[in-house]
């Protein structure tokens, strides 16, 4: 593991970004797992600002929720529009997200599975961490879920996220994610976090037990981890 420590939020986004740069002009042409959330967004500001050449980048994201549409101001879609693709010269048809509005979400986590294997896998993932050690939607378990899959969202997380809705009854409760499996076969993974609401987990996953009870333990045993974070001394 490789861990960077930052001072504070701004520059974890700026060392995020320049990683996330550094694989674009090494692979013009790669597959970047993209994140959502409030985590990323700095990262993705500095990535629109930099003038780099994205017109060869594939992407995929890590996840959608179910019910919403892609001109939902909530959806992952949108955010990804608003924040990202729509201020870098990339293809909107190389710009993957699970479909949130189809009507049979398992075969919509299958499609999306076959996706990124059609594509070669993902270069570089980018992943933020939940307050429970959720990656993606991937939530605390009795098993490593291996495949894309739908996944009902703890109550932790749907509080989590209610911040970002009018009210926590409007938040989905469920959502289309990579599965574990899924992330860890990208042939790199970064890990941004950012808080120290975030302290305590981030030493559970990085230094604690590896289980299904902490999601983001896993990431322990992939070959090539880098962690951007102000959580730790």
């Amino acid at each position: 593991m490789n861990l960077i420590k930052v001072k504070n939020y701004e520059e974890m986004s700026r060392a995020a970004a320049d990683l996330l740069l550094a694989q674009v002009r090494e692979k013009p042409a790669g597959v970047l797992g993209l994140a959502t959330g409030s985590s990323p967004m700095g990262l993705y500001k500095n990535m629109a600002e930099s003038g780099a050449d994205f017109s060869k980048v594939t992407t995929v994201n890590l996840d959608e929720y179910c019910g919403l549409s892609a001109d939902n101001p909530q959806s992952y879609r949108y955010f990804m529009n608003e924040n990202l693709f729509s201020r870098i010269n990339i293809s909107m048809d190389n710009t993957h997200v699970p479909d949130g509005m189809a009507a049979n979400p398992d075969a919509e986590a299958e499609r999306y599975e076959k996706l990124i294997e059609k594509l070669g896998g993902v270069d570089l993932q980018l992943l933020g961490m939940g307050h429970n050690g959720h990656i993606g939607f991937n939530e605390p378990d009795e098993e490593f879920v291996a495949e894309t899959h739908r996944v009902y969202l703890a109550g932790q997380t749907i509080k989590a996220n209610s911040r970002f809705f009018a009210s926590p009854g409007e938040v989905p409760t469920s959502a289309i994610t990579m599965g574990i499996r899924t992330i860890m076969q990208a042939r790199k993974i970064i890990v941004i976090a950012s808080g120290n609401d975030k302290t305590n987990i981030l030493k559970k996953a990085l230094y604690g037990a590896i289980t299904p009870q902490v999601p983001a333990s896993v990431l322990q045993l992939h070959q090539n981890l880098t962690v951007v974070t102000d959580c730790l001394e």
